[in-house]
Formats: C-alpha cells, sequence, structure tokens
C-alpha cells in the first residue's frame, strides 16, 4: 500500500537531499537510497524538453497537465524520490502544496538523456519508474537522435518498448496524441 504525501515522514536523508539542492540549486533526488546531484539542464536539454511541453500543454485531458521540476516519490518510501524532467499527471498536483506527485496520479514521465548523466536516464531511471508504476516512460537521446517509449510497468520493468529517430514521431496512445519531434536538437 503507497503511503500519502500526508502520511510521509521527513526522514534525515531527505533532509539532505532538500538541504543540498537548497544549497546549492542544482536537482537532487534519492534513488535507491542514494543523492543524485543533476547540474543545470543544457540549452539544447531544455529546449527538449519545452518543444514536449509546448505540445502536450495544448493536447491533454482536461484532467490532466503537464509539470516541469515536480517530483514524484516511489510508493512506500518516504526517502525515494525522482524529478523527471516533465510529468504528466493529475491537474489538481498544480494547486496543490505538495512537491511529490502520487505515483498513481501519474501518467507519463519525459526525460531528455544529459549528456554527462546517461546512465541515470537510459538504465537507473527506468526500473525506478517500472516500479513506482507510472505507465509510461519518454526517453528522449539527443546523443544519437532517438528515442524510446517504454509502457505498462510489470516487476520492476517495461515489456513494453517502442524505437525510433527523431523525425518520427511519438505515439502517446494512452494519452490519444502524437509527439512531433522533427525538430529536436541533437548534441554536438
Amino acid at each position: 500500500m503507497a503511503l500519502s504525501p500526508a502520511e510521509r515522514v521527513m526522514t534525515p536523508l531527505r533532509r539532505a537531499a532538500e538541504a543540498a539542492e537548497e544549497a546549492s540549486a542544482p536537482r537532487v533526488e534519492t534513488i535507491r537510497g542514494a543523492l543524485v546531484a543533476t547540474p543545470p539542464p543544457r540549452g539544447k536539454h531544455a529546449g527538449i524538453i519545452n518543444a514536449v511541453a509546448k505540445q502536450l500543454l495544448g493536447s491533454l485531458p482536461a484532467h490532466l497537465d503537464a509539470f516541469q521540476v515536480a517530483s514524484v516519490s516511489l510508493p512506500d518510501d518516504a526517502d525515494d524520490y525522482a524529478t523527471p524532467d516533465l510529468m504528466v499527471c493529475d491537474a489538481a498536483f498544480g494547486e496543490s502544496d505538495d512537491w511529490l506527485a502520487d505515483p498513481a496520479d501519474v501518467e507519463l514521465v519525459v526525460e531528455a538523456v544529459s549528456k554527462g548523466n546517461s546512465t541515470k536516464d537510459t538504465r537507473d531511471m527506468v526500473t525506478w519508474y517500472a516500479d513506482a508504476g507510472i505507465p509510461a516512460y519518454l526517453l528522449i537521446d539527443p546523443r544519437d537522435g532517438t528515442w524510446a517509449l517504454r509502457t505498462a510497468p510489470r516487476d520492476g520493468e517495461f515489456p513494453g518498448s517502442l524505437r525510433g529517430r527523431f523525425g518520427e514521431g511519438v505515439e502517446l496512445a494512452a494519452l490519444g496524441l502524437k509527439i512531433a519531434n522533427d525538430g529536436f536538437v541533437r548534441y554536438a
């Protein structure tokens, strides 16, 4: 049974993560019991996420909204939380004082692979988001101009997986929309 945001207790690890984030300004997460600090995204990385957000904002069903710089918790673990580049969840999250979204309310997370920390996005977060029960994980890789959409999480894995290249739109069937990516740029 997942803990509600009100039931979560502020642990020493969580306090340390928040203090580090506040003091240094990079994104800090607790992933599998470890503090993970990520520097601010490069312009191309941020541009891709903005392009996805712009497409989603006008197309999502009314009960959903897209959020950047928002975090989602791992069910049953008061310490673990991740801050995806973009998250689609219940629109009511945008009217709450909570900083952690309930993973049961999240429909999609989007990550653009970071130039300097690709293992986190391509390996570690795949299992993390599957364990959290996030229905869809879109990973955009500006290193080689590809994307992967992982769906249907089960037992820490995403058995459903579609892959493509920039220029081949991403069909988000569960949300009833398609993300165009022909304008996405690659890292130098």
